[in-house]
């Protein structure tokens, strides 16, 4: 005789919205001689596998161990619906999730009552919930449209608030902003670009916006590479620089250019470093420049007889 229809297959792992409850739907098996084997006399023993009583002209079920009369298999093989907790016998549709199984008409919301069998639905805490409710009482809804986030669906979180994936925009030019960087600024969230056009501070030197970096002079923005030597164009930044007119030098170009000359070296008198000087009518010396021409003893602080280009202590100059 035929065999009852196989199982249905087992439900998948649910991921919120997405679950499937498998069904199997079970009959019985004709009654011996309507359409059983082709083999066989009526003389052979055709009985129930557990009570022993005679098949012929009753429904039977043909497991693999022999067949069984409908009583004896709703006994030993049905399931216990899960929810009603009866038997779900052979006669009905049956569906399970996981380890537990459910007449069709048990299979429904926990909160709604709404049948499930041909529903996407939920598992919260043991609960089976349809889509509806659980996006209701557990989904968040989007910051801007005020919708709820389907399960599944893309979406953006920061800072504790969530948008759908085009609800996410720019606040100047409207457009998504996807998985692209951004930058917020109070209530509003701008793209890269959009901010540096807005809001970023620009070069003195060149015009263009700095995003990072940069150093200010004269409470002015500039790019480092921007800030550069008058002169030569040597960056300036992380070095020592002086000015002349508003413009920055470094301190060989100010030196070379504008700085007084030592009388006794002819180098520029600059004065960084902590370097002193002295000046007598209009000639200037380094500190360890100013020493006496014949004798090499340093003047700082002494007195000092000038000779027509140079300069000697007392006691070379009472020597003449």
């Amino acid at each position: 005789c035929p065999v009852i229809v196989p199982w249905g297959r087992r439900a998948p792992q649910g991921h919120p919205g997405q679950c499937e409850a498998a069904l199997s739907e079970r009959s019985a098996v004709p009654s011996a001689g309507e359409g059983g084997p082709q083999t066989g006399t009526m003389t052979e023993c055709f009985d129930c596998d557990n009570c022993k009583e005679s098949l012929y002209g009753r429904k039977y079920i043909q497991m693999d161990n022999g067949p069984y009369c409908i009583p004896c298999y709703d006994a030993h093989f049905a399931n216990t619906c899960d929810e009603c907790k009866e038997l779900i016998g052979h006669d009905c549709r049956e569906l399970y999730y996981e380890d537990r199984h459910y007449h069709e008409h048990c299979f429904r919301c926990f909160r709604c009552d709404r049948s499930l069998a041909d529903e996407p639905f939920t598992c919260q805490d043991e609960e089976l919930l349809c889509n509806d409710c659980y996006c209701s009482e557990f989904s968040s809804k989007c910051i801007a449209c005020e919708k709820t986030v389907m399960p599944g669906s893309r979406k953006l979180e920061y800072n504790g608030q969530t948008w759908h994936e085009h609800c996410f925009i720019c606040s100047s030019c409207q457009q998504p902003i996807g998985s692209r960087s951004f930058i917020p600024d109070k209530k509003d969230y701008y793209c890269v670009p959009c901010y540096e056009s807005k809001f970023a501070p620009r070069c003195t030197r060149c015009k263009k916006t700095l995003t990072k970096g940069g150093v200010t002079y004269r409470d002015e923005p500039w790019h480092k590479e921007c800030f550069v030597c008058t002169g030569c164009k040597t960056p300036l930044a992380g070095q020592q620089f002086t000015s002349q007119d508003d413009n920055p030098y470094c301190i060989k170009c100010f030196g070379n250019l504008y700085a007084k000359k030592c009388s006794a070296c002819t180098k520029p008198i600059t004065g960084f470093g902590g370097g002193k000087y002295v000046s007598f009518e209009d000639r200037h010396w380094h500190h360890n420049c100013f020493n006496c021409a014949r004798c090499n003893t340093s003047l700082v602080g002494k007195g000092f007889i000038p000779d027509n280009d140079e300069i000697l202590c007392r006691d070379c100059s009472s020597d003449l």
